[in-house]
């Protein structure tokens, strides 16, 4: 049967419970690269209404964050960030016919995946902590508020005061922003200088960071939080969709992911209605506030404070590993990348399951 629709106060503070990862990297890529916030904005809106509409779970919708690192470090333009999120969504999209993604998951453990959400958890905390460190006043305050909920057992709505407080603090510092609307997206294409760069630079690091966290990762994690199943193979699908089109109309890649998951549980989110709460907040957003200034609304304190606990909820799920080792590669070679976690992770694995077949005295 399918999961019943909540319109409640922890579905809402669970809506906003992943904007602390969504909201620095789509406005560092506004303010890095030539890409318009508000079409950025308009399809994330989108993506997520379709997605809680879909699976009537609260199955988050981030921006990709190998690209998204890159564009902010002025790496890839906005014409790389197109071919980089098309050739992402093209091979998620190949591989999800027939079942292939059914055949790469058996080639990747389940230590390895539990090690990558260990190394999300980690890059969640230490940018937490950058983000508290920079606005220590709000950061503080909010974590506080957050820890409160938790100790006293009140209602799961700690994300949604935090949020609400980090908006009277952001209108007190600058006041409210004029309206700004926005224009019809249109059809963008490439150039040919944008197509190496852009796959090479952009795709080729995302695709293994996309298969372990935002497909496994997820798969598993919804399996521990909901005990419902969400094959793999559908998450191909929707990430290959929504990381493929939203790019040729000025729309940033996008994938789902373990870090927004565990996000938007730990504030509440326990059904689809959620990501329709959130997503028709970000479309409220592009069509009429989609600039830079309102984005100055959420204090990085506030962003800081949901990250922290955001990490931790997914840290947790990292402990149910059954090879300490692997987990333990995957997690701290993931912290500093995530590809490169994957791949030693794997490499060892491999490597250990070859010495338990052919000298089991070594086991």
């Amino acid at each position: 049967m399918p999961r019943k629709f909540k319109w409640n106060l922890q579905e809402t503070a669970g809506a906003l419970g992943d904007y602390g990862t969504l909201l620095p990297i789509i406005l560092g890529v506004a303010l890095t690269t030539d890409m318009e916030l508000g079409p950025m904005l308009f399809f994330f809106g989108l993506a997520y209404i379709l997605t809680g509409l879909y699976y009537r779970l609260p199955v988050p919708v981030e921006p990709m964050k190998a690209i998204g690192a890159l564009a902010i470090a002025g790496t890839l333009s906005s014409g790389s960030i197109l071919v980089a999120g098309f050739f992402t969504g093209l091979f998620l999209l190949i591989i999800s016919w027939k079942g292939w993604i059914q055949r790469i998951k058996r080639l990747i453990p389940l230590a390895i995946i539990r090690g990558l959400q260990l190394g999300l958890g980690l890059t969640l905390l230490f940018t937490a902590g950058s983000f508290m460190i920079s606005d220590p006043w709000v950061g503080f305050t909010a974590m506080s508020i957050i820890i409160i909920f938790s100790l006293k057992r009140l209602p799961n709505i700690s994300a949604l005061i935090v949020i609400f407080f980090g908006l009277v603090w952001g209108l007190s510092q600058f006041g409210f922003p004029g309206v700004f609307f926005l224009s019809f997206p249109l059809l963008s294409l490439p150039s040919l200088g944008d197509l190496g760069t852009g796959f090479f630079q952009g795709a080729f690091p995302q695709i293994p960071i996309t298969l372990a966290n935002s497909i496994l990762a997820t798969s598993l994690l919804i399996k521990d939080l909901f005990n419902e199943n969400v094959p793999e193979q559908k998450l191909t699908v929707s990430v290959g969709l929504i990381s493929l089109i939203p790019p040729l109309f000025g729309g940033f890649p996008m994938c789902h992911g373990a870090g927004g998951l565990a996000a938007q549980y730990r504030f509440g989110a326990r059904t689809g209605a959620s990501n329709i709460i959130s997503g028709s907040f970000l479309l409220f957003l592009a069509l009429f506030f989609a600039s830079p200034q309102t984005i100055q609304l959420f204090p990085i304190g506030i962003l800081g404070a949901l990250l922290f606990f955001s990490g931790i909820q997914l840290g947790k799920s990292a402990l149910k590993t059954d090879n300490i080792p692997v987990t333990a590669i995957a997690g701290v070679f993931g912290f500093f990348h995530l590809a490169l976690g994957f791949i030693l992770a794997l490499a060892f694995y491999w490597a250990q399951k070859w010495l338990k077949n052919n000298y089991p005295w070594r086991r």
